[in-house]
């Protein structure tokens, strides 16, 4: 078992990034032998854990496989051991690693060529958050301007080119367009309404992104679709793709309009990573969006269906923007999310902020206006 003391508190642990069912297996076997071998730790887990107890010593050489699952499945936060494997089974459904086109690089080095092929079209012209290079995005607009048929290699291509009337017809002519439309493929394993969200290749002659995502929606495409980055529980969902940021990402061309066809679509207001992406610019125009079509309300949410409590409530969520924007000095948005109905000592759950309320992040970062402003709004000061 571990090094921990029996006398130590225990408690209930998250799920690492990327779960591997085979580790949870083993650290079932290992508590197992454990048990058996009367180690204090193993059975101070179990005293923890384990709806039976700590076993007598008589049977402890008899502990089963199923129990210490169960024990193990308990520490993460799980009822069951299926319920603990199907969470790590749907982490790795919708886990991607999309891989950038280059290898890391510098502002002066030389890009690679681009071959004229419909894969690299796609890995050089969408975001991909692993290393996005805004040189390679401009070389991806060279190469399809100078070759246009590329958009009309496959659906994904036409849908982050933009070019609606290949995408009508790809969807008029396939069997099944619910499932065509929805079907992940291309470079990133990705549906086509995800390469349209993520592309920057930007509209050209007869090319629309509003028109091909209004194609694409029509068609029964999912507005919540997204994928699991590097298997994080944070969705980078359209929504996300269509705001851009974080790191300097560039949001879509028609960032609020293809947003406002998501959310009208059905995309969930409550976006963690959307939030989290666009929290480090002053611009509000994404958060007063998402206010509109129901931000902090606690509707449906696909992916807190499929993810359980690893993925922020709407509080939680709102919590971490009020916290970042006291801690930073961003009035404007602390002024929008107070009038909004956040509350002000809401601490969020991102560990960078420590627990502390946005008024002692406020204070101790210098911003005094801004405590002042939750202070008025009935933060505590204590």
């Amino acid at each position: 078992m571990s090094s921990t003391r029996s006398s130590d508190p225990i408690h209930v642990r998250s799920l690492p990034d990327g779960p591997n069912l085979e580790h949870l297996r083993a650290q079932a076997r290992n508590l197992q032998r454990a048990v058996r071998a009367g180690d204090a730790d193993a059975l101070a887990v179990l005293g923890t854990f384990d709806p039976g107890g700590v076993p007598a010593p008589d049977q402890r050489p008899g502990y089963p496989l199923t129990a210490a699952q169960l024990v193990v499945a308990r520490s993460y936060g799980f009822s069951s051991w299926r319920r603990l494997r199907d969470r790590v089974q749907t982490i790795a459904d919708y886990s991607r690693w999309p891989e950038p086109l280059q290898p890391e690089s510098g502002p002066g080095d030389r890009l690679p060529d681009l071959a004229a092929d419909p894969d690299t079209l796609l890995r050089a012209g969408c975001l991909n958050y692993t290393r996005d290079d805004p040189r390679l995005l401009d070389a991806a607009r060279r190469l399809l301007a100078d070759r246009p048929g590329l958009a009309e290699a496959n659906l994904y291509t036409a849908a982050a080119a933009g070019a609606a009337a290949i995408a009508r017809r790809l969807l008029a002519d396939a069997a099944g367009r619910r499932r065509v439309v929805n079907a992940p493929g291309g470079p990133f394993d990705w549906p086509p309404l995800l390469y349209l969200a993520y592309s920057r290749l930007g509209d050209g002659p007869d090319r629309s992104a509003l028109d091909t995502a209004s194609v694409l929606l029509a068609a029964g495409a999912d507005p919540n679709a997204g994928y699991l980055w590097q298997a994080m529980t944070w969705p980078f969902t359209a929504l996300t793709g269509a705001f851009g940021g974080e790191q300097r990402q560039p949001p879509h061309q028609h960032a609020t309009e293809l947003a406002r066809l998501l959310l009208d679509a059905g995309a969930d207001p409550n976006d963690s990573q959307a939030l989290y992406n666009r929290m480090f610019a002053p611009s509000n125009d994404h958060v007063e969006l998402l206010f509109g079509y129901g931000l902090g309300t606690d509707v449906y949410s696909p992916w807190r269906a499929r993810l359980g409590d690893s993925y922020p409530s709407p509080e939680q969520m709102l919590g971490d923007q009020l916290c970042w924007a006291a801690q930073q000095g961003m009035p404007e948005r602390v002024r929008l999310l107070l009038a909004a109905g956040v509350a002000p000592d809401n601490r969020g759950q991102h560990p960078g902020f420590g627990g502390s309320t946005p008024y002692q992040l406020a204070v101790a970062a210098g911003h005094e206006a801004i405590a002042g402003m939750l202070l008025t709004a009935g933060a505590n000061p204590g």
